[in-house]
């Protein structure tokens, strides 16, 4: 089979039903600022009250244990963003290792959390924004924000790659300012327990907390995930999204642990005015007022940030299961022939977002780890599916990297996922019957396939069906 066959070896990704292409423009360095900026390095302080009060003040170490699952589970992604380099994420790697009925349910679950995160950035933008204007309702933000956002996301993936250079850079002032702030303030007080923030405050002990503390934290670090769904806009995506995906998770897990722990020796205390804005606490404690208002133009910033690539994800994904024609393929299996970009799908994450209006942030954060928790346990098992048992790559160091690590990968997101609270659970649950059902709907009460997309580039009719393989892995050299 030439190269030409699979997308991917090619300068071309496969196209929709009306022969548009997803355009190959995205190196190593916007990756990873995309990961980035949809990660929000700020976004430590979205749950910091939260997990502050859950963890009893430990919240660095919580997200040490939270950094290292997802290590593994980074690795795996990376690893299957080799096989498959396709939009889909988790989505595909299901399909292809286990079949089109666990690839839908992984992409459904996948999509709770995607379809949740730009209504979490919209909210706080919100939230924030209301506090600074009273005058002006928080819906009047929010909705605001949504039309800006899309209209970015309909012109294309290359203005979301320049405007994450300037929410990087305003994000990256702040953390300076706030580090040496901190180191100042902690520096006056002559007083200050260095281990406080591994040992906490004695209001909490046990594991379990740990934990718990880390399932909530998870949905920190989606921006690896989200990465993958760009293999088909990716320059050379079997050596550029593997690399992305892996200095993206440790590079933000650093930045949480540093910014979690610097504001908790700042601040060492969980009696907040507010949880929701216990940020605003530590802000005052380390630069006063001027750390607090810069702190709010730097997290607006990065929600926007974040609320941008999260919708040009989730949209991709609505893409390639329209083009699978798992969802209806004249919607959502299109790409616009003047931007190249899923518009539809753009529009329909869009109209979803405005729930941000009326839903719950606590709801929000807990459903959001919920369906990141499942994709992630999936992805880990796609590995030793795809390498382990398809491809019989068992000798030396290849069970190593093709049966334990994965495995641990999987063993540590399913203690992650029972750690989150019932109510997750309940509405988790509802969510896939929702699934399960729409798929019976799709299938015609599970008498017909699953439709399954075939990834090879359209060469010709020589080549059956069996040739459309993923990529050998050797290609990345």
């Amino acid at each position: 089979m030439s190269q030409s066959t699979v997308a991917g070896t090619t300068g071309h990704a496969p196209s929709g039903p009306d022969g548009a292409h997803l355009r190959r423009v995205l190196g190593v360095p916007s990756l990873v600022l995309f990961g980035l900026v949809y990660m929000v390095p700020l976004t430590v302080f979205t749950t910091y009250g939260i997990v502050t009060q859950l963890t009893g003040g430990r919240v660095p170490l919580a997200y040490v244990i939270t950094l290292v699952a997802m290590f593994f589970t980074a690795r795996s992604y990376a690893r299957m963003a080799v096989a498959y380099p396709f939009a889909g994420s988790a989505y595909v790697y299901a399909q292809r290792s286990f079949g089109p009925g666990v690839g839908f349910l992984a992409g459904w679950s996948l999509m709770l959390d995607y379809l949740f995160l730009p209504m979490i950035n919209y909210l706080v933008i919100g939230i924030y924004l209301n506090a600074a204007f009273p005058a002006v309702p928080q819906w009047v933000f929010i909705v605001a924000s949504i039309a800006i956002v899309t209209v970015l996301n309909v012109v294309g993936i290359v203005s979301v790659a320049r405007a994450n250079f300037v929410i990087i850079a305003v994000q990256t002032l702040f953390i300076v300012a706030f580090v040496a702030l901190s180191l100042v303030a902690v520096g006056g007080t002559g007083q200050v327990d260095l281990l406080a923030p591994f040992t906490g405050d004695g209001t909490v002990e046990g594991p379990g907390v740990l934990f718990a503390g880390a399932a909530v934290l998870c949905l920190s670090f989606l921006g690896f995930d989200a990465v993958s769904t760009l293999s088909e806009e990716a320059k050379d995506p079997t050596r550029s999204v593997p690399r992305a995906i892996m200095f993206t998770t440790v590079a933000a897990g650093v930045i949480f642990i540093l910014l979690s722990y610097l504001s908790q020796v700042v601040f060492p205390s969980n009696d907040f005015a507010s949880v929701d804005s216990a940020a605003l606490d530590v802000m005052g404690a380390a630069g006063g007022e001027f750390l607090a208002v810069f702190f709010t133009a730097a997290y607006i910033a990065g929600a926007m940030g974040s609320a941008l690539t999260s919708q040009a994800s989730v949209a991709r994904i609505l893409y390639a299961m329209g083009r699978d024609r798992v969802l209806p393929h004249a919607v959502f299996g299109r790409l616009s022939a003047r931007f190249r970009t899923p518009v539809i799908s753009i529009l329909v994450v869009s109209a979803i977002s405005m729930l941000a209006v009326v839903i719950d942030l606590g709801l929000l954060v807990e459903m959001i780890s919920f369906g990141a928790l499942i994709a992630f346990s999936v992805v880990n098992l796609t590995v030793i599916k795809h390498y382990f048992l398809d491809r019989h790559e068992r000798s030396g160091g290849a069970v190593v990297n093709n049966l334990v690590l994965p495995l641990i990968g999987f063993a540590l997101t399913l203690w992650l996922w029972t750690s989150l609270s019932p109510r997750t659970f309940v509405v988790g649950l509802i969510w896939l019957g929702l699934g399960v059902v729409l798929l019976a709907v799709v299938t015609r009460g599970f008498r017909r396939p699953v439709p399954m997309l075939d990834l090879r580039e359209e060469v010709g009719h020589d080549e059956s069906p069996a040739e459309a393989t993923p990529v050998d892995e050797r290609a990345q050299g």
